[in-house]
């Protein structure tokens, strides 16, 4: 005989968002300085929407917070290492008629990489932005990649 437990699972509590996940307390709308690492650096954001908690100080950001918290870092980098903007990187694949799959191979990166350079959402390396600006500014660059591009 198996004794059974008159015991009857609890649903879990559904909790409005703005609760704390940490402490339960409704959490509030701040801006101040958070941090996300961008290529190994930590970059400080000054002004990062997000949620604290004002009892346990547990910050939450919101979907929407956190994409904005990611491409203000990867600005703020790019600025700081004098690296070329998504819009430059753009122009540059442009000016060539190529798509992003072809430029990036060309390039050797990823499928990937260089939508996430164009879009914000990525920096590149001070090695790469090099190579995009020698491709920019020497006549001559892109024909040389064609022609030794694996």
């Amino acid at each position: 005989m198996t004794k059974r437990s008159s015991a009857v699972a609890k649903a879990p509590v559904e909790r409005p968002d703005s609760d704390c996940p940490a402490c339960g307390a409704t959490m509030a709308p701040k801006r101040g300085r958070l941090a996300l690492v961008v290529n190994g650096e930590k970059v400080q954001v000054p002004s990062a929407a997000h949620l604290r908690c004002p009892k346990c100080q547990e910050i939450v950001l919101r979907f929407e917070d956190a994409r904005r918290l990611s491409a203000d870092a990867v600005e703020i980098y790019r600025k700081k290492h004098g690296l070329l903007s998504a819009d430059e990187i753009r122009a540059i694949r442009e000016r060539h008629r190529l798509t992003q799959a072809a430029f990036a191979r060309l390039l050797r990166l990823g499928p990937n990489t260089l939508s996430r350079w164009e879009s914000g959402r990525n920096a590149q390396t001070e090695a790469m932005d090099t190579l995009l600006r020698v491709i920019r500014d020497l006549p001559g660059t892109m024909e040389y990649l064609r022609e030794h591009a694996a």
